[in-house]
């Protein structure tokens, strides 16, 4: 079955008439990997956004798990609250992503939104800052982490959820050596779950990554 179904979506910014996706369409099945490559302009950072129910296709459909996903259906909070569980996004710039006072609150933010119970959140809080090797950063304030830190951090955010689907923008941007063999092999143990991936990097980094099909975006 397929986790993701995308069906000739077309995307235009407001304002604009030139699309930045034109009658794109793929699948990815349940468990499958997507490599999203495509120069500087092709819309990678668009479709992520789509695929996050960030932005709407002015034409064409888009399911996740067999639900159309529209602008109606995640206004209604209940559907929403479900759709953002089961899909997690790294953004490529993590500054976008960290608002909170703590790593530890940063990393804990969506378990609580969510509501799940304390020890729960803290657990699973705990459990993800030991994976991304952030724990001893726990009482630290976000902006004053190095590039790394930040990336690790919000990786650890968006794994505290569980997400069925991983959807990555550049994952490797910004790390060194340590930090890209400990994301490695995270998306290699996540995947091996059974676990969906989807991510955009260049040709260099391809091989960090488990085997899957690839997309290529051309700019429109």
């Amino acid at each position: 079955m397929n986790m993701i179904e995308v069906r000739n979506i077309t995307y235009v910014y407001p304002g604009e008439g030139k699309p930045v996706l034109k009658d794109l369409s793929f699948c990815v099945e349940k468990g499958g990997c997507l490599i999203v490559k495509g120069d500087n302009g092709a819309g990678k950072t668009t479709l992520f956004r789509v695929l996050n129910g960030l932005a709407f296709p002015v034409k064409g459909q888009y399911f996740f798990d067999g639900t159309e996903i529209t602008e109606k259906w995640l206004g209604v909070s209940r559907n929403s609250k479900l759709f953002h569980k089961k899909i997690g996004y790294l953004f490529q710039n993590p500054d976008t992503m960290l608002f909170c006072g703590t790593v530890y609150d940063e990393v804990a933010f969506g378990p609580r939104q969510m509501g799940l119970s304390d020890d729960e959140t803290d657990r699973r809080t705990r459990d993800c800052m030991e994976l991304f090797g952030i724990t001893d950063l726990a009482s630290k304030a976000p902006y004053h982490l190095s590039g790394g830190q930040k990336k690790r951090t919000a990786l650890a955010a968006v794994t505290a959820l569980n997400p069925e689907v991983l959807v990555l923008d550049e994952p490797f941007a910004g790390l060194d050596r340590k930090s890209k063999e400990l994301l490695k092999e995270f998306l290699k143990e996540y995947h091996e779950a059974g676990k969906t991936l989807i991510a955009a990097v260049h040709d260099e980094n391809q091989c960090e990554l488990p085997a899957g099909e690839v997309l290529e975006l051309q700019v429109v």
